[in-house]
């Protein structure tokens, strides 16, 4: 079955409200909320986020790829996960 972005959202979403809000589930970002504007992760979180990114999705994520336009928000790791798996 074809991993789907809303999927991706959803798995990402639950790994951000666990690991960086420690629960709390009515901070959770929405899926256009800019990591770098909010603060919200750091770039250790985003290097904690893309270990779990490659082992949850089988992926492996290049230096070249750690770019804002994969990896500032829910959704553009929806998509770049999607892309990336071949989707």
């Amino acid at each position: 079955m074809a991993l789907s972005p809303q999927d991706v959202e959803r798995d990402v979403t639950a790994f951000i409200v666990e690991n960086f809000l420690f629960g709390n589930a009515a901070d959770a970002p929405k899926p256009a909320t800019s990591f770098m504007e909010t603060g919200l992760i750091d770039s250790t979180g985003i290097l904690e986020l893309v270990a779990w990114l490659e082992g949850k999705y089988g992926i492996s994520v290049g230096d070249d790829q750690l770019v804002p336009e994969n990896l500032d928000s829910v959704g553009n790791i929806a998509a770049f996960v999607v892309r990336t798996k071949g989707g």
